[in-house]
């Protein structure tokens, strides 16, 4: 946790920012997430956290955002899938659980696994059988939303993913096309042949033009695929932007409005 604090602070000093005051809000805003495991029947178990909107108000639902990291973020704190990419900060100064009351819940792969079990560098793929962390990262979503203690609304819920949690977000709708309200895949990449299935999903796709780590024709055929199909995606490629995409996605405060306004309409 450390380190990747450091590093926070790091790219904080070279913006101009002040690192104390930015150190004590990331200490602050990890004491809002309350941290879980689940043991799975099938055999081996995850780490999850969560945090609740602000205010909850008896008999009311909340959207969900259900988070995927990318490869930084994996471990056993129960802590780095949040810090990943600087997301925990993103996630409050966008004001997710204020100004849009909503839930946030991120699972967190262990060291040496993925979300999809397929190569980052390869320009194409067929969707694999699930991993054993996106098996469980989705079991432990559906525990937390049937748990009428926890106040979630099953028509709002939202996945977003970068990177390796990109390709998580194409495999999870890819797997429950019915079951996200909709879904923002950021420097990932999908099975084309599963596009018929995506094209009643609202989706904005994000890629940086010069991303030298996961190639941006992986988002470009999955929106090419999708619109083919009939579907209407959007999608969003920055100009002279590398694997760090997610910085744009972060300060884009159209697609944080956009992604609170969707809702699954039977």
């Amino acid at each position: 946790n450390k380190i990747l604090l450091l590093l926070i602070l790091l790219n904080q000093l070279i913006l101009g920012q002040d690192p104390p005051a930015l150190e004590l809000s990331i200490a602050e805003e990890l004491k809002k997430y309350t941290r879980e495991e689940l043991q799975s029947p099938e055999g081996g178990s995850l780490n999850y956290c969560y945090r609740a909107p602000k205010k909850i108000e008896p008999g009311k639902k909340y959207p969900l955002l259900f988070f995927l990291h990318g490869a930084g973020g994996r471990g056993d704190d129960n802590t780095g899938q949040i810090l990943d990419a600087n997301g925990i900060e993103a996630f409050a100064r966008q004001e997710i659980f204020s100004k849009h009351s909503s839930y946030v819940f991120a699972g967190q792969v262990p060291e040496g696994e993925r979300w999809v079990n397929v190569a980052w560098n390869t320009l194409e793929h067929s969707m694999p059988p699930i991993s054993n962390s996106m098996r469980m990262a989705l079991a432990a979503l559906d525990a937390f939303v049937d748990n009428k203690e926890n106040q979630v609304d099953a028509n709002r819920i939202y996945v977003m993913g970068l990177s390796m949690g990109g390709y998580g977000t194409w495999d999870a709708i890819q797997r429950r096309p019915e079951y996200f309200a909709t879904a923002v895949p950021i420097c990932g990449g999908g099975d084309k042949a599963m596009a018929p299935a995506l094209v009643d999903i609202p989706l904005w796709i994000w890629h940086g033009d010069k991303d030298n780590s996961i190639q941006v024709s992986r988002s470009r055929d999955m929106d090419s695929a999708i619109k083919a199909a009939g579907g209407s995606p959007r999608y969003t490629e920055v100009q002279g932007r590398g694997h760090n995409v997610w910085l744009d996605v972060w300060a884009a405060g159209e697609l944080w409005l956009w992604l609170f306004s969707q809702s699954i309409k039977y």
